[in-house]
């Protein structure tokens, strides 16, 4: 019998390890669509099996991505790198895009200089998926005490004609990105050109908080710079690394629950954290975190992050 050919065998083995993957992702999916439904956006009760993928999501040990430089779109080939200047940080590479279509805008950045002490609040942004109520992208934007603002956005990094899909992102396929961004590129870029909802709360956070944050952030950013890591949908994805920052300065802040893995509904989770600045009950204030309108009404405003915050 002729031996079996090596590479094929190796892509054989591949395949079986990433099929074991998608089905671990689906069996998860419908344990927390299940969790969902039986106990609304309530935590939900965790089985041994859901239970065991979040622990393992916890303790993760987050795989090291090749090195090498690949044809990466343009929105996402320049990284951000951050200097920190005695008691001021410089942002190099603020990603400040102009979209007409996904794959139609003119690339511009800008460097971002200013004193930490003047960072003040914090917004946790949500968009959730117009195709799975379950998913959703998570940001963080960072507000300075004259009312700039910047967002801080974890993301796939895709080559080139990519485009991004949940179940490839458990298959090495991505890299992980940390895109510091001008608050009308990013929302709008959601808002206008992929048609998606956007809801920004207001952060319950102290300066000095916001502003440990915001280090630990930027100094990952960097890291990924001289050692960059595969996203992962499940294990290394926008909430996943949110969450790790916050447990981080504050261990035990976020409990391991469903909606940090299936984040569409993080943001009743962060309500019923206290880690959200509102006073009124969840669907209100949920229904007055919508910003898309205004987004869109205001996008060539000067103080367009004023008048997103309008309510």
């Amino acid at each position: 019998m002729k031996p079996a050919n090596p590479t094929t065998y190796s892509n054989v083995q591949k395949t079986l390890k990433h099929l074991q993957i998608a089905r671990r992702m689906i069996v998860f999916g419908w344990a927390g669509l299940f969790g969902l439904m039986m106990f609304g956006c309530g935590t939900p009760i965790i089985t041994n099996g859901t239970g065991n993928l979040l622990s393992a999501a916890r303790n993760r040990v987050l795989p090291k991505a090749d090195s090498a430089e690949r044809l990466w779109r343009p929105d996402l080939a320049i990284m951000p790198f951050i200097e920190f200047q005695d008691e001021d940080i410089l942002i190099k590479h603020v990603r400040n895009c102009r979209y007409r279509t996904e794959t139609d805008y003119d690339v511009r950045h800008y460097d971002l200089l200013f004193p930490l002490a003047d960072v003040r609040t914090l917004d946790f942004i949500i968009v959730p998926f117009n195709n799975n109520s379950l998913l959703a992208h998570t940001m963080f934007s960072f507000g300075l005490v004259d009312g700039r603002q910047f967002i801080v956005s974890v993301e796939a990094r895709l080559d080139q004609g990519d485009s991004y899909s949940p179940l490839r992102g458990i298959t090495n396929k991505f890299q992980l990105m940390y895109v510091i961004g001008d608050e009308r590129d990013l929302i709008l870029l959601r808002t206008d050109v992929r048609k998606v909802e956007v809801l920004l709360y207001p952060g319950r956070a102290t300066p000095d908080q916001v502003q440990d944050l915001l280090v630990d952030m930027l100094q990952r950013a960097n890291e990924l710079q001289r050692s960059p890591e595969y996203y992962d949908t499940i294990n290394n994805n926008c909430t996943t690394n949110l969450v790790d920052h916050i447990n981080k300065l504050r261990p035990g802040r976020i409990p391991r629950d469903l909606r940090v893995l299936l984040p569409g509904h993080s943001d009743r989770l962060a309500y019923e954290l206290g880690l959200l600045n509102v006073v009124e009950p969840f669907e209100v204030a949920r229904q007055n975190a919508h910003i898309t309108e205004l987004a869109q009404t205001y996008q060539n405003s000067s103080d367009f992050s004023a008048k997103i915050r309008k309510r």
